[in-house]
């Protein structure tokens, strides 16, 4: 764990330039909008150790797969979201010198992310070889109010230089990406170029259709009023902007506005690409740097005054969960189902930019509890759309008759992960797609989606498992072999408890609603039958499977047990390990970790988590005793679900230390790896771990909504809106009451411990707390 970082609820703060966390304040301090996205770099040169990087949503990069040795089903490609043309930069010239950070002696530094409106700001002295003293002031903001515009206000005070300084705002089409296989360059520039009032940089993506255009237009002042002196044009084959500068005295400073849009052809019409971005980004010019702002921060209002969670006595915890918040909106705002959030989100180049089952996992429930609007039926219909994929993946694996296998890893619905064990045996990642529909369907209340979309989905996944699975004649039932269940530090074990159950929800779930859209939507019913071939002759095979499905237990402890052969190993807990030696995945060998008890992340406890309604308190007590004391928590997938599982256990503070480290993963860098991205997709479950673990939300019989909430003894009170069932409801937990206010909606049931309350418009409940 590494705490360089001043705590403040609204603000991330850095104090004093340490080279060596450069990266993992690069990825801290990362912005977006949903569109677009940067890592935190700096804008002016820094010749030493960064990762410099921009992303664009929907851009995708066809990378050549390496492996060791091929096997059938590989995919010839992984794909990428590839480093998009640096449209940040701005160099600082002065007579005979350029700025550079690793050169330049830096003697006062600050850079603070303000969380609340969407603005990093960054404040630094420094002095030159030569002794040219500079005071530089930054605020960068990628806009969420006109998602195309990234926008830059750069401003240099001489504390004792006087002379010329210049500013030069660029485009740098010259990018490298780290993880490139082959360390190609991923761009062919089509045109670079500058004219009188902007530069721009057309491109497009190597083996790929996708182009997109960087466009510049800037304002310069002095002391405040425009410089309309002669400007310099550069235009490179892959760099062009403009030096602007004034002569300056001690006292005197210079400020440069940029403007730059990012538009690509997931939007425009290529032939109009160039077109449509000098006009954005000359409008943004001509709007003016304060009125953006505001339009910025309006929009940064919007989504606090209905997602914003409130910790009383903690300011860590009410930090990291503002931050969490706050990140996952900067990558995604659901207005579009072409797109999905990348693990890394705009922050890194790790698992290339693209899709895993983190996101039904974690941002499904977290964005359809949390905003009212379509932005999980765009997340479903994502996966829904690339459904012909996902049979294709199936059918290079020799499955047949519309069976489908979504990929563990993706952009456009094609399988582009190339590790066997995780390619071809973590198959459980299918059943989570099933799991989200489910869940959109019990907390909206509405069944139309999964008529109209997701039934298909439901009978491909089926098939699947019809398949998949094998009837072993010792055992007499249906087992699933050769798999990697979700700790991923087991590989091509037997009977994974938690596939193997999740396989059974999953048959079941597609049967009942396949019962239910022939009843209710008989032609969507006949529609679905119609496209995909299916009989309802199938589901006795897939029932049969269901009560015939081998659930390996252990009886004399009363738990279910990870996979056959689990209890055959030296079944040490993770206080034996020594603490120089974690993580283990970046000390110990594979062989080492896969002979090991040692769990990667939630396993059985993940099953116990999303079936929650299946199992007794004493039932999860007894299988989280066993298995939290051997877990690493070495996913970011991990410690929110065990910290939800103690809170319905009735273990607060155990509950707490497991929340505080899923809330402040990234920002005390608990797993070392902060440096390569933060983990987007998975800081929803620090949202999940308060509402569906402190407050204990749940769904009971006939959907209704239930709390029974516990609360930290650090904290003094903890409050959230949520939505369900088409009301909006604001829910506050103080060690002594409970209080729900009916914020939108005029009526709704609400189980408070045991006893069913009625809801109306306007009015609270207030309760003791039990």
């Amino acid at each position: 764990m590494k705490k360089y970082l001043k705590t403040d609820e609204w603000n991330i703060i850095e104090e004093g330039f340490d080279p060596d966390r450069l990266r993992a304040s690069e990825s801290i301090f990362s912005l977006g909008n949903g569109r677009l996205g940067q890592r935190g770099n700096f804008e002016e040169a820094y010749t030493e150790d960064s990762l410099q990087g921009s992303y664009v949503g929907g851009i995708t990069y066809a990378d050549r797969t390496r492996v060791g040795w091929w096997k059938n089903g590989y995919p010839s490609f992984f794909s990428r979201v590839p480093n998009a043309p640096n449209w940040s930069g701005i160099y600082v010239r002065l007579i005979d010198e350029e700025l550079d950070l690793a050169q330049w002696e830096v003697e006062q530094f600050t850079r603070r992310l303000d969380m609340k409106e969407g603005i990093s700001y960054r404040d630094m002295t420094v002095e030159s070889p030569k002794g040219h003293k500079l005071h530089i002031h930054v605020e960068h903001v990628n806009s969420m109010a006109q998602q195309n515009l990234c926008l830059i206000r750069y401003r240099v005070t001489s504390v004792n230089y006087k002379g010329k300084i210049s500013l030069v705002p660029y485009i740098n089409g010259d990018v490298t990406y780290e993880r490139s296989n082959f360390n190609e360059k991923m761009w062919n520039i089509l045109k670079a170029e500058t004219r009188s009032d902007h530069a721009y940089i057309w491109a497009q993506v190597k083996r790929e259709d996708s182009q997109l255009t960087c466009a510049l237009t800037y304002e310069l002042l002095r002391n405040g009023k425009p410089v309309t002196g002669t400007q310099i044009k550069i235009e490179k084959e892959k760099l062009t902007g403009f030096s602007a500068g004034a002569d300056v005295k001690p006292g005197d400073e210079v400020t440069l506005l940029k403007y730059s849009a990012i538009v690509s052809t997931l939007y425009h019409d290529r032939r109009k690409l160039v077109e449509q971005a000098v006009k954005e980004a000359r409008e943004a010019r001509q709007i003016g740097w304060n009125s953006l702002l505001e339009a910025h921060r309006k929009v940064w209002q919007e989504i606090w005054d209905t997602t914003d969670v409130v910790i009383e006595g903690d300011p860590e915890a009410q930090q990291g969960i503002h931050f969490n918040i706050f990140q996952l909106y900067q990558s995604y705002r659901g207005e579009d189902p072409r797109l999905n959030i990348g693990a890394k989100g705009f922050t890194g180049e790790k698992y290339g930019g693209n899709t895993q089952w983190n996101t039904e996992l974690c941002c499904v429930p977290f964005f359809l509890l949390s905003n009212p609007k379509e932005i999980v039926k765009n997340l479903l219909l994502y996966r829904y759309n690339q459904l012909p994929k996902a049979i294709e993946n199936a059918e290079k694996l020799g499955f047949t008759h519309g069976a489908a296998l979504y990929p563990m890893v993706t952009s456009n619905g094609e399988e582009c992960h190339n590790e066997w064990e995780i390619t071809f045996e973590e198959i459980h990642r299918n059943n989570i797609i099933a799991y989200a529909i489910d869940q959109y369907t019990v907390m909206t209340g509405s069944t139309s989606y999964v008529a109209k979309y997701g039934l298909e989905v439901l009978i491909a996944i089926s098939r699947f498992w019809s398949q998949r699975v094998s009837f072993s004649q010792t055992k007499q039932q249906y087992v699933l072999l050769g798999v990697t269940g979700p700790n991923e530090y087991e590989n091509n074990v037997n009977n994974n408890w938690y596939t193997n159950y999740s396989c059974v929800q999953c048959l079941k779930k597609t049967i009942e609603y396949i019962g239910l859209t022939a009843q209710k939507y008989p032609d969507e019913y006949a529609r679905t039958c119609r496209i995909t071939g299916f009989e309802i002759s199938e589901t006795e095979h897939w029932q049969e499977i269901i009560d015939k499905m081998y659930l390996p237990e252990d009886t004399e402890q009363g738990i279910f047990l990870q996979q056959e052969g689990y209890l055959d190993k030296v079944l040490d807990t993770v206080e034996s390990i020594p603490a120089e030696e974690r993580p283990v995945n970046q000390h110990w060998s594979w062989d080492r970790i896969l002979r090991s008890c040692f769990i990667k992340q939630s396993d059985v406890l993940l099953g116990m988590y999303l079936y929650y309604y299946h199992f007794d308190k004493e039932t999860v007590r007894r299988n989280f005793h066993f298995y939290e004391p051997r877990t690493l928590h070495e996913s970011s997938l991990s410690p929110f679900v065990h910290s939800i599982l103690a809170a319905r256990i009735g273990e607060t503070e155990k509950a707490y230390d497991l929340f505080l480290r899923a809330t402040r993963l990234d920002l005390d860098d608990y797993n070392n790896e902060v440096h390569q991205g933060l983990h987007i997709t998975s800081m929803a479950g620090s949202w999940l771990a308060i509402v569906q673990g402190f407050a204990q939300m749940q769904i009971r019989k006939n959907n209704t909504l239930r709390f029974s909430p516990i609360i930290p003894e650090k904290w003094t009170a903890y409050s959230f809106y949520m939505y369900f069932g088409g009301c909006m409801i604001q829910v506050r937990v103080t060690q002594s009451d409970i209080t729900i206010h009916l914020i939108e909606g005029e009526q709704l049931s609400v189980m408070l411990y045991d006893q069913i309350y009625t809801l109306e418009a306007g009015k609270e409940l207030k309760s003791e707390k039990k």
